[in-house]
């Protein structure tokens, strides 16, 4: 049986990937998850300049990315 955990996506990462969440089969860290995400789609913020959230929490890029986990990667925003 093959690992999946959803990835949600907001704001400038929602409109390059052309989608609000996917699943993915994880492998290796959030870092690693991100950046075979970015290539993918396209996106153009290096992790340093975002957020990422396991499971509603913040997290460290390090974290191994776990089965059946929740993952949000949140860039920065501006607002009125």
């Amino acid at each position: 049986m093959t690992a999946r955990a959803k990835v949600l996506y907001f704001a400038s990462l929602r409109d390059a990937a052309g989608m609000a969440e996917e699943t993915v089969e994880p492998a290796g860290d959030l870092r690693a998850l991100y950046e075979a995400l970015r290539a993918r789609h396209g996106f153009t913020l290096p992790p340093e300049r975002l957020r990422v959230a396991v499971d509603g929490a913040f997290a460290r890029w390090n974290d191994p990315v776990r089965e059946g986990t929740e993952i949000a990667f949140i860039p920065p925003v501006s607002g009125g």
